[in-house]
């Protein structure tokens, strides 16, 4: 009988969980150079770390920051049912002198040419932000009068300079600083585009500037037919357009540069997004997992799931949709882009859930934020986040201008959006219920027929 009421107790309680899951730190050694890290994870009882109580939120997920001092940091995570050790490593700086990279002027002007495709072209010597000019082809020519640090500097007028990787350039054997010629140009116009085509006698460097009037620049030109719009080896063109731009191109096809500038669309007032293609990315995926939350949800399922749900609302709509990727497969950010180019999409939306660096504290961040890189997406960037915020009853996490490779490289209206912090309890609570993920998608749908229904309402 005490065997039989053994066997029962086991089946009973005997798989019962009383223990915590540390989702971060990955491991139970690590070491992490900041003042602080965070313990990400969850528990179905009361939990300390180092004898504090930690706060568990009523979905058992928890977030929980400490501070780091310089050398081996050691946690204790305990419950009822379980204890755990971490070991915690902030680095020591090691001293030293720090010399900073010094501009050192060439005794005569250089030549390179660009050796990659996609090369950034840069207003300061720095691999980082928003300081792209351009992105330049493989084969463009560049000259240099000097270098700092693993940049050469750039001359394209009088005291304007930018600055080009030297990884992506080869010096060419003798100097080629005479400037390109403009034999001439020709403009074309279709049923969507304008489009520009200036002949040229070899690449140069360019730059596209949005500000109103839309302004081409090539440097390092000159011309017999058209003098008037040079200066200082400079040419530029304006082209006023009267309307929210709706993505456009700059490339070079041999000496041949075009120019293509998208045309407003005619909107139906009724169905706004009729006849529009949108391309919506779910990001990451395959062995890329993204974010990880409370409960080891991974980043990239979620996005998924709202990118399915948001594929079905905006075909609602009427637009004409397309999924980078509808599985859990692997798609380089290479890959994502040349989608929505090769489809010509009038839209780009990837879908992604944040996290945070170590020494931020996941607490005191939450909600939705928007994200672009060109202004000709700001807008609606913008328009997308208040209808999330009003419509899900989010934190409002801002609008921000970066430099993600998707939507840097796409030429359409691109907008990276972050629906929620995977590593905020909170919303992390949110995310796991797929109601909340297809309200997501709705909202975002919501705000891109909204946007093309006020622009609707410009002049043509």
């Amino acid at each position: 009988m005490k065997k039989l009421f053994l066997l029962i107790f086991i089946l009973m309680f005997g798989t019962q969980s009383f223990a915590f899951d540390i989702v971060y730190p990955k491991r139970n050694n690590v070491t992490i150079n900041a003042n602080s890290t965070f313990f990400i994870g969850s528990s179905d009882e009361p939990i300390t770390i180092n004898g504090q109580n930690v706060p568990v939120h009523e979905s058992g997920g928890f977030a929980y920051v400490v501070d780091l001092k310089l050398g081996e940091n050691i946690f204790f995570i305990e419950s009822e049912h379980d204890m755990q050790r971490y070991v915690i490593t902030r680095p020591e700086i090691k001293k030293g002198t720090f010399k900073p990279a010094e501009f050192k002027k060439f005794d005569s002007v250089k030549s390179f040419y660009v050796i990659n495709d996609n090369v950034p072209l840069r207003t300061t010597p720095i691999d980082n932000g928003i300081n792209r000019i351009s992105h330049l082809q493989r084969g463009i020519l560049i000259n240099a009068d000097g270098e700092k640090g693993g940049f050469y500097r750039v001359p394209v007028d009088n005291n304007k300079y930018y600055w080009i990787a030297k990884t992506d350039v080869k010096e060419k054997e003798i100097a080629d600083t005479q400037p390109a010629q403009i034999l001439g140009f020709d403009f074309t116009e279709t049923n969507n585009y304008y489009e520009f085509i200036y002949h040229l006698t070899k690449p140069v460097p360019f730059e596209i500037n949005e500000n109103k009037p839309l302004t081409l620049t090539f440097y390092n030109v000159t011309s017999d037919s058209d003098e008037n719009n040079i200066v200082n080896n400079t040419y530029t063109k304006e082209f006023p357009i009267n309307y929210d731009l709706i993505g456009y191109s700059g490339k070079y096809s041999g000496s041949d540069f075009i120019w293509k500038i998208r045309k407003q669309p005619q909107i139906n007032l009724r169905h706004p997004l009729r006849g529009i293609t949108v391309v919506v990315d779910a990001g990451h995926g395959g062995s890329e997992f993204g974010a990880i939350g409370c409960f080891r949800d991974k980043e990239k399922d979620i996005n998924l799931d709202i990118a399915q749900h948001l594929v079905n609302y905006l075909k609602h709509y009427g637009a004409k949709v397309i999924l980078t990727r509808n599985d859990d497969s692997y798609l380089s950010l290479k890959g994502r882009v040349d989608i929505a180019n090769d489809n010509d999409a009038q839209v780009f939306i990837s879908i992604h859930a944040n996290a945070l660096p170590d020494g931020s504290d996941p607490n005191k961040r939450s909600g939705v934020g928007t994200y672009y890189y060109y202004d000709q997406s700001k807008n609606l960037a913008q328009t997308i986040l208040n209808k999330m915020v009003l419509q899900l009853g989010l934190n409002d996490d801002k609008i921000h201008q970066a430099s993600f490779a998707v939507i840097r490289n796409t030429n359409a209206l691109s907008v990276l959006i972050e629906t929620a912090y995977l590593i905020n309890p909170e919303d992390n609570a949110r995310l796991s219920q797929p109601e909340f993920r297809e309200k997501c998608a709705k909202s975002i749908a919501s705000g891109i027929n909204e946007y093309f229904l006020n622009l609707s309402a410009q002049s043509y």
